[in-house]
């Protein structure tokens, strides 16, 4: 055993360094350092080892109180551990990765337990709980063997307590004394986490326990991480080669390391899917290792002694796949059984798109839909419409309700879901593009492309994150959310913003397409000339003030009520001014209470226009409550008010990424009386609302700049390197459309 290196801390040092490492994985740093921070820290130091700017700009909200360590976006797990183990002063070191959690009061605890450890104890363990997208806090199995370990107090052998290996191999549920790490650095310095977690313990001259939670391991989907390769496949099998190396004159410890390599070997094999050629020379190693290293006369505990000799046999391979292929075969067969009771209508959908299936892919046929089906609109029709310029070999095809089918542009090819087109082209269609998700029967074949655009940028909370918010998440099946969610191939974002909250609410391994909201891209080309012509189109006189009014929908409202008294606001606001009025498309426009609106030339419902984009183009202002309809309208560079009567009980209800109220494009009002203020004085336009709206169009309009249906077409339908498309232009060199008294003019 290595000497120890002794503490070369003065007395002031703090007992604990709680180093936080690594990305800002899923949104999850935010909220372990707000933990962090809401609670007193005696005796503990906070290093953040930010990697990325993400990251970084997610610590800096922390700093002085937090120390943070900026680092590229390409450094590893290891190389942060690193950085902020050098910076550390404290005589312990507690490595947190940035996408788990500690529990309330843990580090002080934590560091109150060491300062009372024994000069020979090189590593206190402590139990964990464990969270995933769907539940937070369940207890690991961890506890009770921390209970049986006992707290000696001059510390553990571990030869003595060999069964600590079989500890979850996390280095957040264990802290290392500073001094023993430095001395084992270069060791334990690995992007293999376990295999350092396996190295403190086996290196550790004596070991504490302490039976408390005071860790929350985080288990991200692995549907939301990039599939492992081969070459990481076969590192579990080095680990442990590495590892049984270090343990030949320790039989105790090699007896119970080896018994959790043939454990981990063969899970990986029988679970992982790994394909035919990977699973053969995983095997062949998984077989080479567990022969050497097997311990004298050691017998594998019960129920796994078949598949042990299985490992040990050399050239097994064909035996061991053709029993795991008749277990999934007799699950497969109980599976079709139970899925086949159907009713009678779905089994012929079923044969209808299943025979479709049968036929190879047609690389030029692109499927499209948008809101659920209500026809050409929104990102997937700016979309078709660049695919069309740019790639007219790909025939379009849009699924479009029966009710939907006779508003459709002339000559648009459309099927209507349930028909059989709809089938033969959902099952052979390469590109299938919309804004929400298609039907969960739909399968992702091998070649094809999903392409999500979504339709907003989020403030309210999105997917998983309804799920602390019943009024939202009511109705909802996630696990079925999800599925459809893993089927995205590309993800379109007008911002990082909407980047970093799609990978937090929608946890699935997709490539996010940073290049602006296609649809937004007429904001940046439309003339004066169109803004005219739509203005027209609406009946709006030249000359006269148009103000859009288009609230959002309430999870908690079953129908909609105008927050305003429409009819007084007009009133008050006076002959020069048209109100726009458009009821979210949540609600049936035929029985909205602006239905028995008249066409006065001063209120107008526009509910049912279409495409909204035209209505943005024609108003002179925007006034809205929580709609991701502002986010596209700044683009435009035109007033915005925020009429936020309910801002309170919607934050609870629904949940939010940001504080509107301290972010808002332009000025907030309360209530009707405050919003009829501003918008009868100068405080809509003035210099104030001017910078709000400005620093709002910076981060949120990053990417929208006029070519985002160009890039997007580029990339995903001809294949384009995303370094060879149209770089973005910066905010302050876009020109928007001409404003309408700009139009006017001209």
């Amino acid at each position: 055993m290595p000497e120890t290196v002794p503490d070369p801390f003065p007395e002031t040092a703090p007992d604990l360094s709680v180093v936080v490492h690594g990305r800002n994985v899923q949104d999850h740093l935010p909220a372990l350092l707000d933990s962090l921070d809401a609670h007193p820290l005696t005796g503990v130091e906070v290093i953040v080892a930010a990697v990325g700017d993400w990251a970084r700009e997610t610590a800096e909200r922390h700093a002085p109180a937090f120390t943070v360590l900026p680092l590229p976006e390409g450094a590893g797990d290891a190389a942060a551990r690193s950085a902020g183990a050098a910076r550390a002063r404290g005589r312990w070191l507690h490595f947190v990765h940035a996408k788990d959690g500690l529990p309330a009061g843990a580090p002080s605890a934590v560091a109150r337990h060491t300062a009372g450890l024994p000069g020979p104890v090189d590593v206190l363990l402590f139990d964990h709980v464990r969270s995933s997208w769907r539940a937070s806090g369940l207890p690991s199995p961890d506890g009770p063997r921390l209970a049986r370990a006992g707290r000696a107090e001059e510390g553990l052998a571990l030869d003595d307590r060999a069964g600590l290996l079989r500890l979850a191999p996390l280095l957040g549920n264990r802290v290392v004394r500073a001094g023993f790490w430095r001395a084992h650095e270069r060791l334990l310095t690995t992007e293999d986490e376990p295999f350092a977690a396996y190295a403190a313990l086996l290196l550790a001259d004596r070991v504490a326990c302490l039976p408390h939670p005071a860790y929350e391991d985080r288990r991200l989907r692995p549907e939301s991480l990039p599939p492992p390769t081969p070459a990481q496949r076969y590192a579990l099998v080095d680990r442990y080669e590495a590892l049984l190396g270090l343990t030949a004159d320790r039989p105790a410890v090699h007896r119970t390391l080896y018994d959790l390599m043939v454990r981990d070997c063969l899970r990986t094999f029988a679970r992982a899917g790994m394909p035919d050629d990977v699973a053969r020379e995983f095997f062949h190693r998984a077989s080479v290792t567990a022969r050497r290293h097997r311990p004298d006369g050691h017998r594998q505990p019960a129920g796994l002694e078949g598949m042990r000799r299985s490992l040990l046999e050399e050239g097994a391979y064909g035996k061991y796949r053709a029993l795991q292929t008749a277990n999934h075969a007799r699950r497969g067969l109980r599976s079709a059984v139970r899925t086949g009771r159907r009713r009678a209508g779905t089994r012929l959908r079923s044969l209808q798109y299943r025979a479709a299936l049968a036929r190879p892919v047609d690389p030029h046929l692109a499927v499209f839909s948008a809101y659920w089906n209500r026809g050409v609109a929104c990102n997937p029709a700016a979309v078709a419409a660049k695919l069309a310029e740019l790639a007219p070999s790909i025939h379009p095809v849009w699924v479009v309700t029966a009710q939907g089918a006779a508003l459709l542009p002339p000559g648009t090819d459309h099927v209507v879901p349930g028909t059989r087109r709809y089938w033969e082209v959902l099952a052979r269609a390469k590109y299938l593009v919309n804004n929400v998700n298609f039907p969960d029967a739909v399968v992702k074949r091998p070649g094809t492309v999903h392409l999500q655009t979504h339709h907003g940028t989020p403030l309210k909370r999105m997917g998983v994150d309804q799920l602390p918010y019943p009024a939202a998440a009511h109705g909802l099946d996630f696990r079925a959310l999800l599925e459809r969610v893993d089927k995205w191939d590309y993800s379109v974002s007008a911002n990082s913003h909407s980047t970093r909250m799609w990978q937090r609410a929608y946890p699935s391994h997709h490539i996010s397409l940073d290049h602006g909201y296609p649809r937004n891209d007429v904001y940046y080309t439309a003339g004066a000339a169109e803004v005219r012509a739509a203005r027209a189109r609406l009946g709006i006189a030249p000359g006269r003030r148009a103000i859009l009014y288009a609230p959002t929908h309430r999870d908690y409202e079953a129908g909609w009520t105008p927050r305003l008294d429409l009819a007084a606001l007009a009133d008050r606001l006076g002959e020069e001014t048209v109100l726009l009025v458009r009821a979210h498309y949540f609600y049936d426009a035929t029985a909205s209470p602006l239905g028995g609106l008249r066409r006065t030339g001063r209120l107008v419902d526009v509910s049912s226009y279409e495409p909204v984009e035209e209505l943005c183009l024609a108003a002179d202002a925007l006034v809205t409550d929580y709609s991701s309809i502002m986010f596209d309208y700044a683009n435009l560079d035109r007033p915005i008010v925020v009429h936020a009567d309910d801002w309170e009980t919607y934050r609870t209800t629904r949940g939010v990424y940001f504080d509107l109220m301290a972010e808002a494009p332009g000025p907030v009002a309360r209530s009707q009386a405050e919003l009829t203020e501003i918008l009868t004085t100068d405080a809509w336009h003035d210099e104030r609302a001017t910078k709000a709206r400005a620093a709002f169009r910076r981060r949120f309009c990053e990417y929208d700049d006029g070519h985002a249906a160009e890039r997007v077409v580029r990339r995903v339908f001809l294949g384009e390197d995303e370094r060879t498309l149209p770089p973005v232009l910066p905010v302050e060199d876009r020109t928007p459309a001409p404003s309408p008294e700009e139009a006017t003019a001209s």
